[in-house]
């Protein structure tokens, strides 16, 4: 009996053990296996965690972000502090896809520069910022196997987007034709741009102005893109955030107000980027119910809300302007004068030390030309890093001035090729731009055999 009972006993221990050591077993099989999902493969570099962590490290006089480091108009601040001082409610929840009074002034700001009758409940949809907008749009409408045309070089995060999507992103350039030195002599080649669509194209995205380029995209130009888009029945993303940010007259047409357009257009823009108050982070997305119902399904399962106060403040501030608009006291007439001058300032600080700025029709930024510098900087020892990767973090260890490279805006197959450019903001404060003129005056009386030089 006793016999009986140690030979169970002894069953049990061994079959526990065993079961133990399959447990273990199984476990270190599944943490050898891929832990992130496979829509996140060759997406998890991003220039901006690399160049912003740069920028803090070197304390840098920051021209490399995206953002005015000045106020937002006294207006926008007063809206902001009444929203949240005011009515209880407005520190709630709201309507998931756009605080009521924010989708209707929108709807009518816009319906009338679109031409068209927007109903603010199925037409408009608020974003937490233009990013979330973009984010919706490729989600709902790209597909397995879709391919999406970029237009390069192109805001960093389309491509990554468009892989998270499922889909494969096809480039097409803007090459310079006459003097590359002016924006908007970097064009399209239409046959070019036609022989990238396949019977797998889905989409095409537009950005204009143009990031980091400052392109502005003229009427004839958009035209060819409408109509490849109505001849092969593809959507357009047209990527607008920096639509009153325009100079030297050019005019920002707005593509989905072309014929053939508004029922395959998603257009983007940013309270953030129109109020110089970028970390509001109110966005929108405009469009045809058929599209703009499937970015509100991925909106409703991912944010589903946006901050109610920044809204009740943007709806405000668009009812003041709407009043206004084309006015001397408009802030949308106001801000590209402050900004023009802005740009022409660094334009000629950039000159003073042998770049080559690239004066842009619209936007924040100026690209410029880096290659008086491959004689003078050193190349980096890893002969696939681009020359304006490491010219930039060069530049940001020694002369404390922070840009972004622009092989970060190419795809991969063509980041060696424009590796002669970088990017700057010059929506900033005067005392930043002091400072950074202050710098490149230094930079310009040092001889080459200066060691920060070497």
């Amino acid at each position: 009996m006793l016999r009986r009972l140690g030979q169970s006993l002894s069953h049990c221990l061994l079959k526990v053990a065993a079961e133990d050591i399959s447990c273990r077993w199984f476990q270190k099989v599944r943490m050898s296996q891929r832990i992130q999902a496979r829509r996140l493969e060759g997406v998890d570099d991003n220039i901006w965690v690399e160049f912003v962590y740069l920028a803090a490290k070197y304390s840098t006089v920051n021209l490399g972000q995206g953002f005015p480091d000045f106020s937002p108009p006294p207006f926008a601040k007063e809206a902001f502090v009444r929203a949240v001082n005011g009515d209880p409610m407005l520190n709630q929840y709201t309507r998931a896809f756009g605080h009521p009074p924010l989708v209707k002034i929108l709807a009518k700001f816009y319906g009338k520069l679109l031409g068209q009758d927007l109903d603010p409940f199925s037409n408009v949809l608020v974003t937490v910022g233009a990013y979330e907008a973009l984010f919706c749009a490729f989600q709902a409408l790209v597909d397995e196997g879709d391919e999406v045309i970029l237009i390069e070089p192109f805001f960093d995060c389309y491509e990554p987007m468009v892989k998270m999507a499922g889909g494969t992103a096809v480039f097409i350039p803007l090459r310079p034709k006459g003097n590359p030195l002016f924006s908007g002599n970097w064009q399209l080649d239409p046959s070019e741009l036609e022989g990238k669509v396949t019977a797998r194209t889905k989409a095409i995205v537009v950005n204009t102005p143009h990031n980091p380029l400052g392109k502005v995209f003229k009427r004839e130009e958009l035209k060819v893109i409408c109509d490849l888009c109505v001849k092969h029945n593809l959507f357009c993303f047209s990527d607008e955030v920096y639509e009153w940010l325009v100079y030297d007259g050019n005019e920002h047409v707005r593509i989905a107000s072309l014929s053939g357009m508004w029922d395959r257009t998603i257009t983007i823009g940013s309270a953030g980027k129109s109020f110089s108050a970028t970390g509001w982070k109110v966005g929108w997305a405009f469009g045809p119910d058929h599209l703009l119902k499937h970015l509100r399904t991925v909106h409703q399962n991912s944010v589903y809300h946006c901050a109610t106060a920044a809204q009740e403040a943007v709806s405000y501030m668009f009812e003041q302007e709407l009043a206004l608009f084309g006015t001397p006291d408009s802030y949308f007439v106001q801000l590209p004068q402050k900004l023009k001058q802005k740009r022409d300032r660094l334009a000629q600080c950039l000159s003073m030390v042998g770049m080559e700025p690239i004066i842009p029709e619209g936007s924040y930024f100026m690209m410029a030309d880096i290659s008086h510098f491959k004689a003078i900087v050193p190349h980096p020892d890893d002969a696939d890093e681009p020359y304006d990767n490491f010219f930039v973090k060069w530049m940001m260890k020694h002369k404390h001035l922070a840009a972004i490279p622009v092989s970060a805006f190419y795809g991969t197959p063509h980041k060696k090729t424009h590796e002669h450019l970088i990017r700057l903001c010059f929506a900033k404060a005067n005392k930043t731009l002091d400072a950074a003129e202050e710098i490149l005056q230094r930079w310009n009386h040092q001889q080459p055999s200066d060691p920060n030089m070497q």
